[in-house]
């Protein structure tokens, strides 16, 4: 399996869960499902989590789709070994990860607290940039040879 598709896959996982934490916002799912600790919704109603006005999880589920999209279509063979889609997705996950931190800040030192569904997607996020990090190294050798 190629690296843009396992980060595909690992951002399909990470919007589902995104818009069931959106829905949960919405009053759609009925409890959160979550430790015992109460930290997702703690975390999820504070202002952590919100972001300009918008809720972090339905920006969560865009991105994470979006991110679902780009890999799925840059994994076809014409695309395999360009450079360009390996830039946007670079973007794409470089952004979420600064956008992470943010939220990792609020949680852990401003809240204390812990959200492991949060925690998913903050290690989550880090792996699609170990691996964007990976196929970008594939496809400059490959240039290269």
């Amino acid at each position: 399996m190629s690296l843009r598709k396992t980060i595909a896959i690992i951002a399909l996982v990470n919007a589902m869960v995104a818009l069931y934490l959106h829905m949960w916002k919405l009053g759609l799912t009925g409890s959160l499902a979550c430790s015992g600790s109460g930290g997702c919704a703690f975390v999820q109603g504070s202002r952590f989590g919100w972001f300009l006005g918008i809720d972090v999880a339905l920006i969560g589920a865009v991105g994470y789709t979006a991110l679902f999209v780009c890999a799925v279509a840059f994994s076809s063979a014409t695309l395999e070994h360009a450079a360009w889609p390996v830039t946007v997705l670079q973007v794409m996950i470089w952004t979420a990860v600064l956008f992470t931190v943010r939220l990792k800040y609020g949680e852990f030192i401003v809240l204390k607290s812990f959200c492991p569904w949060c925690a998913i997607s903050a290690v989550s996020i880090t792996v699609c940039a170990v691996l964007v990090t990976l196929e970008r190294r594939r496809v400059r050798r490959l240039a290269h040879a």
